[in-house]
C-alpha cells in the first residue's frame, strides 16, 4: 500500500507516543525521496545548566530522526532496525526556538546503514554534525 506524505507523518509521529521522542516534543515534520526531517522545540527542558540546549538532547534528536529514517526507507514490516552508534559534533549554542534534524543516507546496504544528520536553527545556521549507524536484521517469526 502506498501512503500519501500526510499519512507517512502521522504515522512516524503517533509512533512517537509514550516515549522519548514525545518527552522531549520531537516531531517528524517532513520527508521526500531520500531524507527525513525532524524538528525539536528548544525550551528549559533540554538546557543544560548553563542554559544552552544540552548535547544529549541534540544526539537524541539527532538518533530519533535517523532511526525513523530507516523505518521509513528500508522494509521495517520484515527487518528489525537497531542503532548501532551515534556521534555527534556540536559545533554552535542555541538557547530557544526549534532546532530541525534532516538525516539522508550515506550508505543504505542489506545489512547496515551510515546515516549523516544535519541539526540546524530556524535560521539554518548548523548546530550540529552526526552521524548513525544503523543495523537492519531479519525478525523472527
Amino acid at each position: 500500500m502506498k501512503y500519501t506524505k500526510a499519512q507517512v507523518l502521522a504515522i512516524a509521529n503517533k509512533a512517537s507516543k509514550n516515549t522519548l521522542m514525545e518527552t522531549l516534543d520531537i516531531e517528524v515534520v517532513d520527508y521526500g525521496d531520500n531524507f527525513l526531517i525532524s524538528r525539536m522545540p528548544v525550551t528549559p527542558k533540554v538546557h543544560q545548566p548553563d542554559g544552552v540546549l544540552h548535547g544529549g538532547a541534540t544526539a537524541a534528536l539527532a538518533e530519533s530522526v535517523g532511526s525513523f529514517a530507516s523505518h521509513i526507507f528500508l522494509d521495517s514490516e520484515n527487518l528489525m532496525i537497531r542503532g548501532l552508534e551515534i556521534s555527534a559534533n556540536h559545533l554552535k549554542s542555541i538557547r530557544s526556538g526549534y532546532v530541525y534534524a534532516k538525516a539522508t543516507f550515506l550508505h543504505k546496504g542489506r545489512t547496515t546503514q551510515l546515516l549523516d544528520i544535519r541539526v540546524t536553527d530556524e535560521e539554518d545556521n548548523l548546530i550540529s554534525i552526526c552521524k548513525l549507524s544503523t543495523i537492519s536484521l531479519p525478525k523472527k517469526k
